[in-house]
């Protein structure tokens, strides 16, 4: 059975594999694509829409259990399928 994963834009679980998992780096929130960077990790489908309402929800200081404000502009640079 494979781990299920909730996505911090539309809340909706899904398998791991079809989520894009972020983590922060340097006070910036970054694409880990591999799933291999050590630290906590946000889970979002890979779409605009999740993205956007994930930024806009300001859920990536939540998930990622930061106290200081985040940068999210490179997150947002992150290629997706619309």
């Amino acid at each position: 059975m494979e781990p299920v994963r909730t996505c911090l834009g539309c809340r909706q679980r899904d398998l791991r594999t079809t989520l894009l998992r972020f983590v922060a780096r340097d006070g910036m929130v970054v694409a880990d694509t591999a799933a291999s960077l050590p630290g906590r990790g946000a889970w979002v489908h890979p779409t605009r829409v999740c993205l956007d309402t994930a930024v806009k929800r300001k859920a990536f200081g939540r998930a990622l259990k930061l106290g200081q404000v985040i940068d999210v502009s490179a997150a947002l640079t992150y290629p997706t399928n619309s």
